[in-house]
């Protein structure tokens, strides 16, 4: 019998709930805000070395090699997203979504999976993470490339060439850290691996500190003062709908093609998701400075959402792994 997890233990989504609120009333701004931002990606910086000391060389191996569940998700992120979200918007009137609002959840759809929330929540999920990095990270680089070219072909929008920041900090912080990691693991491997509470706390740290940054920027830059409150609540809807789909699909298509559990969190939390990351800076390039604020206003909404959502699923994902492991020594 696999044991639901109750409520009132629940401590991280009400950490959550707490961040977002807090946010709200206290949004970071200023010089504050960037050692704010420093402390989270030191914070990731971390999250990443501790995940390549402890993670064996021949399963980041076998993770690098997973083609099937590489290319599912990027089919996911790339062909299905886009798709669903033509249909979305060519199907509601104006009178429902703004035009403005409509190129929004267009655009969200056209963007790549998120990085760090990907990883951290399959990591939390007890899931594959080799593979998390190496899907979640190929699916940034390829955005680079294929959102410009989504853009051009769903909402007729040319954009000039993009920087190579995003891919430079996906490097930087990301990559090298995993990598300095799997070099020292000879080193630092055993103690990783004794200490795995502070994984789990680098895990939920990281993602809180995320919440905080976005949903800060998100009420800085005037998110409940932009559109209408009728207007907000339907992209509301429209974030929720379009996530529950790709989250139950997700699942269901992951048991389907008989991928393993490890597996099935990788392709539910980088198969759903959508990085605010990578859309604020594509946002500036490819849209008019007059209407990107509005055009993002869909993806920050999407992505406090899919946090929130993630964060609860990932938390049953381990709850349920932790009943199964308690299995045999009840039995």
């Amino acid at each position: 019998m696999i044991r639901v997890p109750r409520p009132n233990m629940d401590g991280f989504t009400i950490a959550l709930v707490a961040t977002v609120g807090l946010a709200t009333v206290l949004p970071v701004q200023g010089q504050f805000a960037q050692g704010v931002h420093w402390l989270a990606e030191a914070a990731i910086a971390l999250l990443f070395f501790l995940h390549g000391a402890r993670l064996p060389r021949e399963e980041v191996v076998a993770g690098m090699a997973h083609w099937r569940l590489h290319l599912l998700i990027f089919g996911l992120t790339f062909a299905a997203f886009p798709l669903i979200g033509w249909a979305v918007t060519a199907t509601l009137p104006h009178s429902l979504l703004p035009p403005a609002l409509a190129v929004g959840v267009q655009f969200l759809c056209l963007l790549p999976s998120t990085v760090q929330s990907s990883i951290a929540f399959t990591s939390m999920a007890r899931g594959n993470v080799a593979a998390a990095v190496c899907s979640s990270t190929l699916s940034n680089i390829s955005g680079i490339l294929m959102t410009p070219l989504l853009v051009a072909l769903f909402l007729n929008v040319q954009g000039g060439a993009l920087s190579l920041d995003t891919l430079q900090t996906i490097a930087a912080q990301l990559l090298l850290p995993f990598v300095a990691g799997q070099l020292l693991r000879r080193w630092v491997g055993a103690w990783a691996a004794r200490h795995k509470a502070m994984l789990k706390f680098t895990d939920r740290g990281s993602i809180l500190l995320v919440v905080y940054i976005a949903f800060s920027e998100a009420v800085v830059n005037g998110l409940w003062t932009q559109v209408p409150p009728a207007a907000l609540g339907m992209v509301v809807l429209i974030d929720c709908a379009i996530l529950a789909l790709f989250l139950v699909g997700t699942t269901l298509l992951s048991r389907r093609l008989g991928f393993s559990r490890a597996d099935e969190a990788v392709i539910v939390f980088c198969g759903s998701k959508k990085s605010l990351v990578s859309g604020v800076p594509m946002a500036g390039v490819l849209f008019a400075p007059a209407t990107a604020g509005l055009v993002l206003l869909p993806v920050m909404v999407f992505h406090q959402i899919q946090l929130m959502v993630g964060a609860v699923l990932a938390r049953r994902y381990a709850d349920e792994e932790e009943a199964r492991d308690a299995l045999p020594a009840a039995s």
